[in-house]
């Protein structure tokens, strides 16, 4: 015993060091419960062991007090305190990956597996030097992942370091704008919030513009708080312009579904209107992802490592488009609640004449089948691009668009057998969704290599 505490105290003494921040910080069931389940686990094999007779301590070099029969508090304890080490040491080790990770600003460049003496000043650099402030827009961001798009905050765990943060932050900023021009009160104060984004982009992307400049400052004003958190850190450095311009334009087109736009014509009358409005609203998305996975690649400087980033590139595009043709459809009846109808008006032929209440439904359902139909042939063209991606990042873009698409399956599917299609799998009412532990799998597959059907 007087070994194992000689051996166990300075390394306890250390990792505690190295890792309060964190240990103190995590919910007990991601530290306890590690610690607890495999001591318990190796306590009954190793009562089960002396009791056999398979080792045992000689009675010399122990105290003689057991935790139960014929289990020695010698082998309790060093158990218990391995165990221990290992949870520690693993929180450490993420805490020096993590300082590393969340701070620019005090470590500009950092590589792939970061060598021990960078994580040890990680470990030993002052919390006075912390950006507090990138902390609190960080974990905004993150909880609205969490809370507005499950698939992606599964997908989001797959990727790690700074590509991870930076998803979540430009994730963030695409929410913040969605909500706040979305649950305008009506068009005009809408389009007001649209004029705040374009001067907020005006002011990122100014020649002259820093995050510390009046001019950003000032676009950030007309924000709520929690949002200028989010907007602060978002990545503009490694995206380009056009896309989140776009954008703005996407969430323009849904303005023309407002009920002062009542007396115009729809929106999206024809296929090529259901194209713009997907490539404003989410193949922008594809392609400003990968622009991080690219900026982010720790092979961007071995030579050809980029050779097929332009093809790859177009090929997010298009499957930004296809994740939002399911995202229309799995939305038909939410979205009618609202006054939005994204199927294109020239497809209907029954509206033109009279009709009943069931001839209806089985057009908007036979829409919502053609729109699935082209949303599984773009699939089907464009998923072989992400074997081209850089490695480090295919895992994550697959279990990102897998689990998007597993909605697309089962919509389908439903369809197939005539079942309802406003349903939910665990998420919101009337919205069709995937179940948690199915998403699960889903993730699990993906990383192990295995697609699922087109």
């Amino acid at each position: 015993m007087k070994l194992i505490v000689v051996w166990v105290a300075p390394i306890f003494f250390m990792l505690w060091t190295f890792g309060y921040q964190l240990l103190l910080s995590l919910p007990r069931s991601k530290t306890l419960l590690p610690i607890a389940i495999p001591t318990l686990f190796l306590w009954v094999v190793d009562t089960l062991a002396l009791q056999r007779g398979t080792w045992s301590i000689e009675s010399g070099t122990k105290l003689g007090i057991h935790i139960w029969p014929h289990l020695e508090v010698e082998e309790a304890v060093f158990f218990l305190v391995t165990n221990s080490m290992i949870v520690m040491g693993s929180c450490a080790f993420d805490n020096a990956v993590a300082i590393l990770d969340v701070f620019p600003n005090i470590f500009p460049t950092v590589p792939g597996m970061p060598p021990p003496l960078l994580m040890l000043k990680s470990l030993f650099t002052s919390t006075s030097r912390y950006d507090q402030q990138r902390l609190i827009g960080l974990q905004n961001a993150l909880n609205v992942l969490a809370k507005k798009s499950r698939s992606f905050y599964l997908a989001s765990g797959v990727f790690n370091g700074r590509l991870r943060i930076d998803l979540i932050l430009l994730y963030g900023f695409c929410r913040v704008a969605d909500d706040l021009i979305d649950d305008a009160a009506s068009a005009s104060e809408a389009e007001t919030w649209i004029g705040h984004f374009t001067n907020f982009l005006n002011a990122a992307y100014s020649d002259s513009g820093s995050r510390d400049s009046s001019k950003f400052e000032k676009s950030l004003k007309p924000f709520p708080p929690q949002a200028q958190t989010i907007l602060r850190y978002l990545p503009v450095d490694k995206l380009p312009a056009q896309p989140l311009y776009e954008l703005l334009v996407g969430f323009r087109m849904d303005l023309a579904f407002s009920k002062e736009n009542s007396s115009k014509p729809p929106p999206i009358q024809t296929e090529q209107d259901l194209e713009r409005y997907a490539t404003c609203v989410a193949a922008t998305i594809g392609e400003l992802c990968l622009s991080l996975v690219y900026a982010h690649d720790p092979d961007k400087h071995v030579k050809g490592a980029h050779n097929n980033q332009d093809e790859c590139t177009q090929a997010g595009v298009r499957m930004g488009r296809v994740l939002q043709y399911i995202n229309i459809v799995r939305d038909v009846t939410t979205d009618a609640e609202t006054g939005r109808c994204y199927i294109p008006s020239q497809w209907f032929t029954v509206a033109k004449e009279p009709s009943t209440l069931a001839d209806k439904e089985a057009e908007i359902l036979a829409c919502r089948k053609r729109i699935l139909d082209i949303a599984f042939q773009g699939y089907s063209d464009n998923r072989d691009a992400i074997e081209k991606l850089p490695q480090y990042a295919r895992g994550g873009i697959r279990v990102a668009v897998e689990s998007y698409i597993e909605i697309g399956r089962v919509l389908r599917k439903r369809i197939q057998n005539n079942e309802p299609l406003d349903f939910a799998g665990g998420g919101k009412a009337g919205r069709a969704s995937v179940p948690k532990l199915r998403r699960v799998w889903i993730g699990w597959r993906t990383m192990a290599g295995r697609r699922g059907s087109a």
